[in-house]
């Protein structure tokens, strides 16, 4: 197993490059904030070393926008969408050092390609989260001949099918996640939604801060050792 830091560094670099899995999409009746709590079903690091991994993540929706924020012990990560142009901006401070990504479609169509795919078995199964009816969708996920399966609950309420535009797994699921799950080599992840508030969102959230200094994934990659997504 990776020591803790490194796992979370690790965790920050997988997040940066593969946030999708955590937007959501905007549409012109919603205007908010949706919270996510996470939770890890399967880690094997004690208490004290799980005190940095990150327990809530946090999806702004504005226009044709959308930021995830998502916090550790390490640093703090951010992904915004720009729906309209179909790009990404990763924004990472990670022990004191601030980083800015910008990825293209062409980009992120060519990182999808290298991705795990996901099945999605459509059923007729509800329950609620955070206040809206979700329904249910089983997703398979093959990851290099490891196949594993769980459970997901989407809203149609709060953005269609382009929700999920960017991501091999959930692509095909018609409506924003509110409760789904995310592998990573060290562990999996647990979101579900906890609160969804509707709220004015600055513009200014979803610009690059001036003290951030642009990089590219390959960039950082090396910087930090050449780390495993």
């Amino acid at each position: 197993m990776k020591r803790p830091v490194t796992a979370v560094i690790a965790f920050l670099l997988f997040c940066t490059f593969f946030m999708p899995v955590i937007e959501a999409f905007p549409q012109k009746t919603f205007e908010g904030l949706i919270t996510y709590k996470i939770t890890y079903p399967d880690n094997k690091f004690t208490e004290s070393q799980m005190a940095m991994f990150p327990k809530i993540l946090t999806v702004a929706i504005k226009g044709e926008k959308s930021r995830t924020d998502i916090q550790t012990g390490m640093g703090n990560t951010v992904e915004i969408s720009d729906y309209a142009t179909k790009t990404k901006t990763a924004l990472l401070d990670m022990m004191g050092q601030k980083f800015a990504i910008v990825s293209t479609w062409e980009e992120i169509q060519k990182d999808m390609e290298l991705e795990s795919k996901g099945t999605v078995q459509l059923t007729d199964e509800t329950k609620k989260v955070a206040g809206y009816t979700c329904k249910k969708a089983i997703v398979t996920v093959d990851d290099k001949g490891t196949k594993y399966t769980f459970d997901v609950y989407y809203s149609s309420e709060l953005g269609p099918r382009g929700a999920n535009f960017d991501n091999p797994v959930y692509k095909d699921i018609d409506g924003v996640l509110l409760e789904f799950s995310m592998k990573t080599p060290q562990f999996t992840m647990k979101f579900t939604a906890a609160t969804i508030e509707k709220k004015s969102i600055s513009s200014k959230d979803f610009d690059i801060p001036p003290d951030y200094t642009l990089t590219t994934k390959e960039e950082l990659r090396s910087k930090f050792g050449g780390m495993e997504k």
